[in-house]
């Protein structure tokens, strides 16, 4: 810190100072859309909550001993803070030593230097840990089972291969190392451009903050902060930098617990509440979220100096945590890896103790180990990885396509496993571009462009002062303010800086008389003394102001208060249920105030329930007229005035209810379709009024009923064993006819009890539910949870995964962020606060509709790696261990090399499954059930038994024949192949030389090989669906449309030809030219192969409860 010092005659700054600031910006959206960072912070939770903890025992500790000194880093850090007093200096002593105005904030002349100073407003990435990196590229998957091979290759080759060593052992230990590394590769490879796609999202995501520099509120990138700058804090901002708090609103509350641990709010306040820099109330720590209220800090640490910087430096030892997608590939390779040392180890137990004994010269020691060897390559889907490289960088790109950004990748994978969707309403499933339709007074209503005309024009002189006391209401009573920048604009063109119900009554107010009286008018004749802005849990705001002049408080008094400008006035506005209980008057619309009776209040009521029935927004405005005898001394800031405020908020006068409208997303209702016709059921749990939640509702499809249950109809008495569960059924696949027809599906995944359809339930019904309530509660198709706080959210969510639910969550609120993150899948929406960004898995930034795109892909995921998985093993695995079994245990040889295993797992097969991952969505995708991440696994039992029992079946058996067919064209039948050991390859043998029985071979295992290539052809264009025929999913043309497959089964095809027809690669791989006809054979095996499977997809789509259906994978 420099040592310079400036003098600033400010004092300390009013209320009235900071409303007379300019505003300049031109984003109606910024201040409600500061983005989340995706990088996560080098710390984990827990590790920067006890990283937290013990820096503030130390710092006590410290300040209570005096220490000055220490050696280890966390000591000296421990020490800076124990010298920190920023948090005991006044206002002016913190603008002296900051060199900053509180109230215009920095000159623009002095940013530069400090820029250059104090660096960037960010915290450095933590350092790659290289090694560990390389060491998961070149260890992780299979990898250690193809070290292992290598290793004993080379063993192999030499010593147990001197004094001959075989050429063969070398090559193969050389191709299997050389396979490590492209698997290596393909990992860096993955890694590094899901990084790009991912960061290529981020830079669209700059986190900005409200700053004041030469006295405008101006929005500036968060990284952009330096010391000395004044920053506005609102509900749900998330602090961008450490903040000494200058200026706080009553209820402005932190959430710390990304420090502490602790979920306890946090008040603001301007003075110290504690010796500790990390225990006092009066500084807001970067990283932490605004719960309630708003504030006003300076600058006093950015970047790596901030709190949570120098613990992101102490603590960089995080471990990340396994997506499903990537416990199911460990599980995979698990079952992969467990068989093949199994069958291994069975087969080098064969040969110790039958093969070495009675034939000493069939396997050597070094032939024994290449055979076992071979066991381990054939069982190793070595293109495996390849494709799951593929898969994820697919998904990154279609997810950037759709403007969806994930914090894990591979948390989409989630989405395709989630059956219950709970959404907010306003800003998710709504715009969130509110306006107000209609207004009242007294039992009269008016629509808004009748206020208008009447204010305006004067027409009713008797009803134009009340509807005068309403605009002024809706105006001074408002946390919204117009950008000055975009004033000279139409009313509905300007920026509003607020939320989105407050800015819809301030265009109201606006509007009703701007030649006459404007807000920013309205404003600048009153003194603001106090404020509590809304929140979700009082459900008001409420506002005191005085007025300045004697016009102002004419327009304040209705005939039965007068107002003089030594009276206060307290505005209250909200929820008419709250706030008709805090009301004793009413005003009418001749201007007296009347007692607020049972049938004025029924009247209120009814207007309402009319509202709230068309979808409306309904809030009700007061005021209460506070007598200059009966105001307080006790100073705004302080609990005791805040008190005071409380106990006053009574005997309120009704002014007027507004009816706001905030039109449903146009791509909501086709939303809520898509997601219940996959078998997602879709709830909608909001703060509004039950009606108006309702009425939303039926807009968007949530509700297919007219009157839905009740608390009512659940019965408090019911026995668990009584209540039917909620059953997800699977689609008649014989309803799937085409794409277009499944596409336009209206089919649902129903329960088996009709009665529980639709469901209405509000906050206060929710505090009564017993457990059996609570299990009816989760038996509805069509819920939607109204007047909810944020713990009833909570609790909705919990209950539901208590009955073994997977449950996603959207938001865009501070009170959505618990049960974002309580969600298996929190979506915040990209318009949404900081603190639900923060909670949240994932983010829309764009429409809602995307969530579907997230469904869909979700599901691809497992239903490409499912297809990869079927075309890989076949020929990959299963045809690739019987030439080894017919080896060891029938005699004969090997019918397949140990080099064209290889081969056709990382040359052949990798491209058409490359393909396979280019499949888009089935047309049944979105129809089926969603995945039960306990029972549906990515390998299970009939996914083996149609890789390994049918098609590899169907593979190896006509590839045997084809090798044993050209055996016996050579004079070799199959009986003097099997049993025959060692006689095969020795001289005189069916009157053949060794090196004409060799050739034979050589020739038979090439004619394997390419059976296999070629009956992979068949196998692909199978794979390609699940249920559907190839005629339903044509890879042609149209929607299903996948050219590669064909280009990958010609590459394919072209590194057959090379390895069998190179000379340099015969030699080394003994490979050999096939005969002709060989060559065509395979064809009809191929079309055998997809026409079996055809008929067994038809067997599935017209017997889909049949005993094949049971079977399919």
């Amino acid at each position: 810190m420099s040592s310079e010092k400036v003098v600033f005659k400010e004092e300390r700054p009013t209320a009235v100072q900071f409303s007379e600031i300019q505003v300049h910006h031109s984003d109606q959206e910024v201040i409600d859309t500061a983005k989340k960072r995706l990088r996560r912070a080098s710390t984990s939770g827990s590790q920067a909550i006890i990283a937290y903890r013990t820096l503030s025992i130390t710092v006590s500790e410290n300040q209570a001993k005096g220490v000055t000194k220490s050696k280890k880093s966390q000591k000296d850090l421990a020490e800076d803070l124990s010298n920190v007093s920023y948090h005991k200096l006044s206002i002016t002593e913190l603008e002296q030593q900051y060199r900053t105005s509180a109230v215009r904030g920095l000159g623009l002349d002095q940013i530069a230097s400090r820029v250059k100073e104090h660096g960037k407003n960010a915290i450095s990435p933590p350092p790659n840990n290289w090694f560990k990196k390389v060491y998961d590229y070149f260890f992780g998957g299979f990898c250690p089972l193809l070290w292992i091979a290598s290793i004993i290759c080379w063993i192999s080759w030499r010593p147990l291969g001197d004094p001959n060593p075989a050429p063969l052992n070398l090559t193969l230990a050389i191709i299997l190392m050389a396979v490590v590394f492209i698997q290596a590769f393909f990992n860096a490879w993955q890694d590094w451009s899901t990084t790009r796609v991912m960061d290529s999202i981020n830079n669209m995501l700059p986190t900005q903050c409200l700053v004041v520099r030469d006295g405008k509120i101006i929005t500036i990138d968060a990284a952009e902060l330096v010391p000395g700058d004044v920053v506005h804090l609102k509900m749900g901002n998330k602090v961008p930098a450490d903040l000494r708090l200058i200026q706080v609103s009553d209820d402005l509350k932190f959430d710390r617990s990304v420090l502490t641990g602790e979920s306890d709010p946090i008040p603001g306040t301007i003075e110290d509440t504690d010796d500790n820099v990390l225990e006092t109330h009066n500084v807001a720590m970067m990283g932490t979220h605004v719960l309630n209220g708003s504030g006003i800090g300076v600058v006093v640490s950015t970047g790596d100096n901030t709190l949570m910087g120098r613990i992101a430096c102490l603590s960089s030892n995080n471990k990340s945590t396994r997506t499903t997608l990537q416990i199911e590939i460990f599980r995979f390779v698990m079952i992969i890896a467990s068989l093949a040392i199994t069958v291994g180890l069975v087969c080098l137990i064969t040969w110790l103790a039958w093969l070495r004994r009675d034939y000493p010269d069939f396997l050597t020691p070094s032939a024994a180990l290449v055979a076992i060897i071979s066991v381990l390559v054939a069982f190793v889907p070595e293109g495996m990885p390849v494709a799951v490289t593929l898969c994820l960088t697919i998904i990154a790109r279609r997810m950037q396509k759709n403007n969806i950004v994930c914090k894990v990748l591979t948390t989409v994978e989630t989405l395709g496993s989630v059956n219950v969707l709970c959404s907010d309403k306003t800003g998710t499933l709504t715009e969130n571009k509110m306006f107000v339709s209609d207004a009242s007074i007294g039992r009269e209503t008016f629509t808004s462009e009748t206020c208008n005309q009447i204010c305006s024009s004067g027409s009713d002189v008797e009803l134009a002062p009340q509807l005068t006391l309403l605009q002024l209401t809706a105006a001074l009573c408002n946390g919204s303010h117009f950008d000055s920048e975009t004033a000279h604009l139409d009313i509905r063109q300007r920026v509003v800086f607020g939320d989105a119900t407050d800015s819809a009554i301030l265009r109201f107010a606006e509007g009703m008389n701007p030649a006459v009286a404007t807000v920013e008018t309205m404003r600048a004749d009153t003194e603001k003394v106090f404020e509590i802005p809304f929140n979700s849990k009082n459900k008001w705001m409420l506002t005191i102001v005085r007025p300045l002049k004697d016009t102002m408080a004419r327009s304040l008094s209705s005939r039965s208060s007068p107002v003089t400008t030594k009276d206060w006035i307290l505005f209250c506005k909200g929820a008419p249920d709250i706030i008709l209980k805090r009301c004793s008057k009413i005003l009418l619309p001749d201007g007296y105030e009347a007692d607020l009776t049972d049938k004025r209040t029924e009247t209120l009521l009814n207007i309402q329930a009319k509202w709230a029935h068309e979808g409306k927004r309904v809030l009700l405005l007061t005021r209460r007229v506070i007598k200059a005898e009966d105001t307080t001394d006790n100073a705004a800031g302080t609990s005791s005035f805040a008190t005071w405020a409380s106990n006053m908020n009574t005997d309120l006068v009704v002014i007027g209810m507004v009816a706001i409208v905030d039109p449903p997303r146009p791509e909501s209702a086709e939303t809520v379709e898509v997601c219940r016709r996959a078998g997602v059921r879709f709830f909608m749990v909001t703060g509004d009024f039950p009606t108006t939640a309702a009425a939303i509702a039926r807009q968007i499809g949530i509700f297919t009923t007219e009157y839905p249950h009740t608390i009512a109809d659940l019965d408090p008495a019911k026995k668990m064993e009584e209540i039917p569960k909620y059953v997800t059924k699977s689609i008649d696949i014989r309803q799937v006819k085409d794409i277009e027809s499944q596409s336009n599906s209206t089919l649902d995944h129903k329960m088996d009890d009709s009665s529980y359809k639709s469901l209405l339930l509000s906050g206060s019904d929710m505090i009564t539910l017993n457990d059996a309530q609570w299990e009816q509660v989760c038996q509805y198709e069509e819920i939607v949870f109204a007047r909810t706080s944020p713990d009833q959210k909570l609790r909705i969510i919990k209950e539901f995964q208590k009955r073994e639910n997977v449950v996603a969550m959207t938001g865009d609120g501070v009170n959505d962020a618990p049960s974002l993150k309580a969600a298996d899948i929190g979506i915040a929406m990209g318009g949404g606060s900081d603190v639900a960004m923060e909670a949240a898995d994932m983010i829309l930034l764009d429409k809602f509709s995307s969530i579907v795109a997230a469904i869909e892909n979700g599901r691809l995921v497992f239903d490409n790696l499912k297809k990869v998985i079927i075309y890989l093993l076949p020929a990959g695995s299963w045809s690739e261990l019987w030439p080894v079994i017919v080896n060891i245990y029938m005699g004969g040889p090997q019918t397949l090399s140990s080099f064209q295993m290889i081969v056709i797992c990382v040359l052949n097969d990798v491209f058409p499954s490359m393909s396979l991952m280019m499949e888009k969505p089935e047309a049944g995708l979105l129809s089926r059930p969603p995945r039960n991440p306990k029972k549906d696994r990515l390998v299970n039992f009939n996914l083996l038994l149609q890789a390994y029992g049918f098609i590899g079946l169907m593979e190896m058996l006509s590839s045997m024949f084809m090798f044993f067919y050209y055996m016996s064209e050579q004079g070799i039948p199959p009986s003097k192949v099997f049993m025959s050991f060692t006689n095969l390859t020795t001289d005189g043998y069916m009157g053949y030389t060794s090196q004409q029985l060799n050739e034979f071979i050589n020739v038979g295992q090439s004619i394997y090989y390419i059976n296999l290539i070629i009956c992979q052809w068949g196998n692909a264009l199978s794979s390609r669906t699940r249920r559907l025929s190839l005629f339903q999913a044509n890879p042609f043309f149209g929607y299903n449309k996948n050219w590669y497959i064909f280009g990958a089964m010609l590459i394919s095809l072209v590194i057959a030809f090379i390895i069998l027809y190179i000379p340099g690669i015969q030699n080394v791989l003994l490979t050999r030219p096939v005969p002709v006809k060989y060559w065509f054979i395979p064809f009809g095996w191929a079309a055998m192969i997809f026409t079996l499977d055809e008929i067994r997809k038809l067997l599935i789509r017209s017997f889909p409860k049949g005993p094949i259906a049971k079977l399919a994978w």
